[in-house]
């Protein structure tokens, strides 16, 4: 994954948030603090969730905007926002680690089959949230490439 998309600035350590909701509005906000998307973007976001939930299983949800959302994207881009506390995401759904996602086009498809191959395995999953530092979260997504 290039830095472009996954540059330092849009990574969070150790955050503690109350609640799912919380939890998307961070990672929205990273997305939008960077310039990747509109303000209106975290609303398709919400509504994303409504739809169906963006929890993907080993402590790992994806929040991501609606297909309409997609007007509201100026770049593609991911945020990661590390809960080592966990959230509950419904149905008794832990998530620690938040993989928020905007995609310009269809660029979206090409970052979540990086990102299912490194969550697909729980290793690399427990070393992200574990991980202290930004710099080690960026070499497990740049072995991917």
């Amino acid at each position: 994954m290039t830095l472009s998309i996954l540059p330092k600035e849009n990574i969070l350590l150790n955050a503690e948030v109350a609640n799912k909701k919380e939890a998307i509005q961070l990672v929205g906000s990273i997305l939008e603090k960077n310039g990747y998307v509109n303000s209106d973007y975290i609303d398709q976001m919400f509504l994303r969730e409504e739809l169906s939930s963006t929890y993907m299983g080993n402590y790992v949800a994806i929040p991501h905007g609606t297909d309409e959302a997609k007007k509201s994207v100026k770049e593609t881009g991911i945020a990661i926002v590390q809960v080592p506390n966990g959230v509950d995401f419904g149905n008794g759904n832990i998530v620690k680690l938040f993989i928020g996602l905007a995609g310009k086009d269809n660029e979206h498809l090409e970052i979540l089959s990086q990102i299912a191959i490194v969550c697909s395995e729980e290793e690399n999953v427990i070393k992200i949230i574990n991980s202290d530092s930004k710099e080690e979260i960026l070499s497990i997504f740049e072995e991917v490439n």
